[in-house]
């Protein structure tokens, strides 16, 4: 783990992976322990489940310092764009094709 940030709707974290490892197996883990540990001291209002799917993108060694910054600065960066604008962002400059039916749902109360 080289750095995490969380927000109300979202979380990035950025963590060293090698290629012969699974990225799913790893957001299963890391979902069902957090929920787990979020529930178990009752950190939210009512029972916390994350969503279904996650978003994973790679990055070159050297761009490492610039995504730490990035994560460190979530509170003010999302107070120019939401979340949601940001992941399509990220979809758009990664060139990935997706249906919004299937995108994340928004925060509700």
């Amino acid at each position: 783990m080289l750095q995490i940030n969380t927000m109300p709707d979202h979380l990035h974290m950025l963590i060293g992976f090698r290629p012969d490892e699974n990225m799913s197996q790893l957001i299963q883990v890391v979902k069902s322990e957090s929920t787990k540990f979020i529930n178990d001291h009752h950190f939210a209002h009512r029972k916390f489940s994350w969503q279904e799917g996650f978003g994973a993108f790679s990055y070159s060694k050297s761009h490492v310092p610039d995504v730490i910054r990035y994560i460190q600065n979530q509170e003010q960066h999302h107070l120019k764009q939401t979340f949601l604008e940001e992941y399509v962002a990220f979809l758009k400059a990664f060139d990935i094709e997706y249906n919004e039916h299937y995108i994340f749902k928004e925060l509700i109360d």
